[in-house]
């Protein structure tokens, strides 16, 4: 990985705990002010008056209803599932910024490389390759590198270095592939506490009410809608990224067959 996206990844994952730390903080302090509000109601208001119908509660926002299920589903849960989707967001976005760097227009190469051929050799071709960024121009690099020993080792070396190619490009994928898996995994795990700890509040209350378990039900519930929400999101990224490899992968082997040809006909044989 280059250093600048390497640089990339680290300030995703900066701000998703700077974010994570700042909803836990926010949401105590929410939850502190109200009950100082609530005690404060409670002693200025007279025993003998009639206590005021309550005022309807103002429509939240959707920031608003995202910070209120985050403390509900338990902050300590809900943050790790913050931190899978900001950590897979950073390797996404680094993956793809690398990929749509890597595309290069073959066609043109290849019509490049024969020109320098044809009117310098192959270290003119070679110096066509070397200013021109992306893995193809690197596996043409590095078969006309060989081209002295015959077409048989370029065709070699051009293979074994496609395959270096193609691992620089998944590079990153299999922990994308964990976020994806371990998103759901923390929201269950959330769910599976959430629900012992309803249970444990019907066991204290000595008592099954319908209230203690759906409020509990819900809360549990919450961390697995987080998750799962984080995993497809990730999922559609992956799809996305998959495919750019694929037609990468298919431009680069296009790209070396036509090398060969253009090699060939340019005079190159079998051996020495």
């Amino acid at each position: 990985m280059h250093p600048p996206m390497k640089k990339i990844l680290a300030l995703f994952v900066f701000v998703g705990i700077t974010l994570t730390s700042s909803a836990n903080l926010q949401s105590q302090g929410d939850t502190a002010a109200a009950k100082t509000d609530s005690a404060a109601a409670s002693t200025t208001q007279p025993a003998s008056e009639t206590p005021a119908p309550a005022p309807e509660a103002p429509k939240q926002t959707i920031h608003q209803s995202i910070k209120r299920y985050f403390v509900e589903g338990g902050p300590e849960f809900m943050a790790l599932v913050v931190l899978a989707l900001v950590i897979g967001l950073a390797v996404a976005i680094e993956r793809i910024i690398y990929l749509n760097l890597s595309s290069t227009n073959w066609t043109k190469l290849v019509e490049d490389v024969e020109n320098a051929l044809k009117s310098g050799g192959i270290s003119s071709a070679k110096d066509v390759c070397s200013n021109t960024p992306g893995p193809i121009a690197g596996v043409f690099y590095e078969g006309l590198s060989r081209a002295d020993e015959g077409i048989d080792i370029v065709e070699k070396t051009i293979i074994s270095y496609g395959a270096v190619e193609t691992g620089k490009l998944e590079r990153g994928l299999p922990w994308l592939s964990l976020m994806i898996a371990l998103a759901p995994m923390l929201g269950f795990l959330g769910t599976v506490v959430g629900m012992i700890q309803a249970f444990d509040a019907i066991a204290l209350a000595g008592d099954i009410s319908p209230n203690v378990v759906a409020g509990g039900i819900k809360v549990a519930l919450i961390t697995t809608v987080g998750g799962l929400i984080v995993a497809i999101i990730l999922q559609v990224f992956y799809n996305y990224i998959l495919s750019k490899i694929e037609s990468l992968v298919g431009d680069m082997e296009e790209a070396s067959i036509s090398l060969v040809d253009v090699l060939v006909k340019n005079g190159m044989k079998s051996g020495k």
